[in-house]
């Protein structure tokens, strides 16, 4: 039967970039998402930025812009490294957006209807040096139950405990660093008590959560009266302020998951659907990732809101655990906290979907990334075992292509067309390690039927060239089963095994059916082996100082020379080499290393704290935008640099600068100060590439 499945993963807060610990999540999210789309369901896999509260706004502050101009920024970012990585979203959003407003709205109106919002003044956090109030999750001190430092103010990744952030021992701002002064403030909360009997049998009885995290919920909240939920802050504070509280804002863990509902709406209006139809239809199946450090708030306050609200309450919440490197906490100082940028850097993304997913059970273990275990298991599993099948098969059958019949394999077809169910349940219950496995069987099979028969042997005597035939005609419908099993871990490897085969692996049950009397295209290369070096680099602490080719932070943009510069370029000519000499020679591959595409600038600004900066929004066409900063603002009036088309390289490593993250270079000549923008001719293109 056709299901309707709407799956979320947690929004990722817009105060910071993408990492290897996010990745665990997403990753978990997009296999599941694929798997159903494979099946043939009706998937809609929904996301956004989670883009309000304080952290937001004082980061803003220290860079001299807007909150609205960061988060535009973050998203840029966020969503790139998403689809470095192959994620799926149907779409992503953003809480900061009308539809959020307009579902926060209608889920408020609601409570106050029911009567469960009440006004207080409490005692608070303040930091006295940012003067702002602080989250929970913005005091780190000493847990008051286990005595573990570098603990956040709402629970204790060490023990376990949940409590008040007043109750953390030597508390301090993770905004400045300050001790935080208690003081009064008035605050609105949600009270929960009202559908504690609701709350207790939906966690309880529903089958929507993992056995473990019904058992911690009994023991932990439901055994005593559930206290109310702190839903406001005071300004100023950037987030919706609460229409019938002025000088209130919706706290962020208010707003941000009604995101998900906000992101449905603008999908079901972009596509035509109905949100009725997805949220309050009993027959959808309403499915969400998320780590474990925020479940109390995704298993109580938010099935909370969904029932006040009149949506119906997730049918799953798949909770797992943290990634830890070489078993201990990623750190900074040890290069262990490596982003998703970082690890483009360095290697292939679908090698950790795949180590990833080999590691992922339906339990809530944390992961250990350890280096020697990665190498070994995507150069072991994935090369050795599954694309040296077809490395070692498709050459001999480029000009004869399959046999027109599949030929007697002993079965080995068969019995991987059988393992379908086995592996499709351990799909269906995320554990993907046990997929992975069933999928490593099979491979281990059919390597041992390679080794068997050995066509590079049968190859040598033109009088088998039909058993040579028949041999790769078993050997590549066997490589292409376990590429469709694969397929919602290793997209890009599934649509290489198809081009391969001229049929795509985008069908569960292409498996049952063997192609045959068909071409086989020319065997390109699909995955390379993993280099430990490389895999070892990325765990390397960066230097503090600014990496050799980004931008710096308050420089003219480096002149870069060109040949057939403009005549007017050469006048002074020698002065000029005089006092810029030509570099050393370089290869033509070092210089192709460079990506340099037009863009047109779509957005400037001068950055108010830097002499020579100017922050551009540059288009590459096709949705895509990067965040460039360049030195030119003595030369340029930001405003008149609108619409114009430059050149950019593109393929630079994003920058972290106090100002913000520079994601390019802009090109320009000029020296003694001078500085000249480069553009191509009228007619250029933005998103083309310069030759």
């Amino acid at each position: 039967m056709k299901r309707q499945i709407l799956v979320t993963s947690a929004l990722p807060y817009a105060n910071g970039p993408i990492h290897l610990g996010h990745l665990v999540e997403y990753i978990q999210t997009d296999i599941f998402a694929r798997f159903q789309r494979l099946r043939g369901h009706d998937v809609a896999y929904l996301c956004a930025d989670d883009t309000h509260g304080a952290a937001i706004m004082i980061r803003a502050q220290k860079e001299g812009r807007t909150p609205e101009a960061l988060v535009a920024d973050m998203a840029v970012q966020h969503q790139r490294d998403f689809a470095a990585f192959g994620m799926s979203f149907d779409h992503y959003g953003s809480t900061n957006s009308p539809a959020n407003l307009a579902a926060c709205t209608g889920i408020w109106r609601r409570l106050r209807e029911r009567g469960m919002v009440v006004e207080r003044s409490v005692e608070r956090l303040y930091d006295p040096v940012q003067k702002t109030f602080l989250a929970d999750r913005f005091v780190v001190g000493t847990c008051p139950r286990c005595g573990a430092a570098d603990q956040y103010g709402d629970s204790c990744e060490a023990c376990g405990a949940t409590y008040p952030a007043t109750e953390l021992k030597n508390p301090r701002s993770a905004h400045s660093g300050a001790v935080p002064e208690l003081r009064p403030s008035t605050q609105l909360f949600v009270r929960l008590e009202p559908l504690q009997g609701f709350l207790t049998e939906w966690t309880q009885t529903s089958g929507a959560l993992q056995p473990e995290v019904a058992n911690y919920l009994a023991g932990h909240f439901l055994d005593k009266p559930l206290q109310d939920w702190d839903v406001s802050r005071p300004a100023p504070y950037f987030g919706f302020e609460i229409p019938d509280a002025k000088g209130q804002f919706w706290y962020v863990w208010f707003d941000a998951p009604v995101g998900y509902i906000a992101a449905a709406m603008e999908w079901c209006e972009r596509t035509g659907r109905s949100l009725d139809a997805w949220w309050r239809n009993p027959q959808c199946e309403i499915v969400h990732f998320l780590g474990k450090d925020i479940t109390y708030f995704h298993t109580l306050f938010w099935p909370a809101l969904l029932h006040v609200g009149g949506y119906q309450l997730p049918r799953r919440v798949q909770i797992h655990g943290f990634l830890r490197v070489n078993g201990e906490k990623m750190s900074k100082s040890k290069g262990t906290f490596v982003t998703a940028a970082r690890y483009l850097q360095y290697l292939d993304p679908e090698w950790l979907r795949y180590y990833y997913a080999s590691k992922l059970s339906s339990k809530i273990d944390d992961l250990d990334f350890q280096v020697d275990e990665f190498v070994g298991k995507v150069n072991s599993d994935l090369v050795g075992r599954v694309v040296n099948l077809a490395s070692r098969s498709a050459r001999f059958v480029e000009t004869t292509g399959l046999s027109a019949a599949y030929p007697d394999d002993g079965g080995l077809f068969a019995r991987a067309a059988a393992a379908a169910d086995a592996i499709a349940a351990a799909y269906e219950a995320c554990d993907y390690r046990e997929a992975m496995r069933l999928v490593m069987t099979l491979a281990d099979a059919a390597n041992e039927y390679v080794e068997r028969m050995a066509p590079w042997t049968i190859k040598k005597d033109p009088a088998r060239a039909a058993d040579l035939q028949d041999v790769c005609t078993v050997v590549l419908n066997l490589f292409r089963q376990i590429a469709v099993y694969l397929q919602p871990v290793l997209p890009g490897l599934a649509a290489k095994a198809g081009a391969l085969l001229g049929s795509p692996c985008n069908a569960w049950d292409a498996v049952a059916t063997p192609r045959v009397g068909v071409r086989v295209a020319k065997f390109e290369h699909m995955m390379a082996r993993v280099e430990a070096e490389k895999a070892q680099a990325m765990f390397t602490p960066e230097p503090s100082a600014p990496a050799a080719g980004n931008a710096p932070a308050d420089p003219a943009v480096p002149a870069t020379a060109a040949p057939g510069a403009p005549a007017a370029a050469a006048v002074g000519g020698d002065t000029t080499l005089a006092k810029e000499p030509l570099a050393g020679e370089i290869t033509l591959d070092d210089f192709q290393k460079g990506d340099l595409r037009v863009a047109e600038v779509v957005a400037a600004e001068s950055v108010p704290e830097a002499r020579k900066l100017l922050r551009l929004t540059l288009s590459l066409g096709g949705g895509v935008t990067r965040n460039v900063f360049a030195g030119i603002k003595g030369a340029y009036e930001p405003e008149k640099l609108v619409g114009r088309l430059v050149v950019m390289v593109a393929n630079l490593a994003p920058r972290k600068m106090k100002f913000g993250t520079s994601e390019g270079m802009v090109i320009a000549a000029g020296t003694d100060g001078e500085v000249y923008l480069l553009s191509p001719d009228a007619g250029a293109k933005p998103g083309q590439r310069l030759h």
